[in-house]
């Protein structure tokens, strides 16, 4: 007999032992958005969030989000840290100016 396994099913976290993955539909002022949760020991490679164009190292838990217009595809993914999507109505866009442009 094997022993009994008292794992709870915890909502928007995908079964264990394989399935799907984990995901949702957001709606923002910028459109709808599958987002797609990404766990520490799945985060395999290294990205560049586009909200702080800061480097997320492997094995760091972040989302990946792509409009959910239907036209995604696999370039249109972006890998965000979690804070940075959850602000990314609230940031500015991030301009690079060269030294001494004026800053309108």
């Amino acid at each position: 007999m094997s022993p009994r396994k008292n794992r709870r099913a915890v909502p928007g976290r995908p079964p264990q032992g394989g399935g799907s993955w984990a995901q949702d539909t957001e709606e923002g002022p910028d459109g709808d958005w599958i987002v797609r949760a990404v766990a520490g020991m799945n985060a395999t490679k290294a990205y560049r969030c586009p909200g702080c164009d800061q480097e997320i190292p492997r094995g760091v838990a972040h989302v990946v989000a792509w409009p959910a217009d239907g036209r995604g595809d696999a370039d249109d993914r972006r890998h965000w840290h979690r804070p940075c999507w959850q602000a990314r109505d609230r940031r500015a866009p991030r301009v690079q100016r060269s030294r001494n442009a004026p800053r309108y």
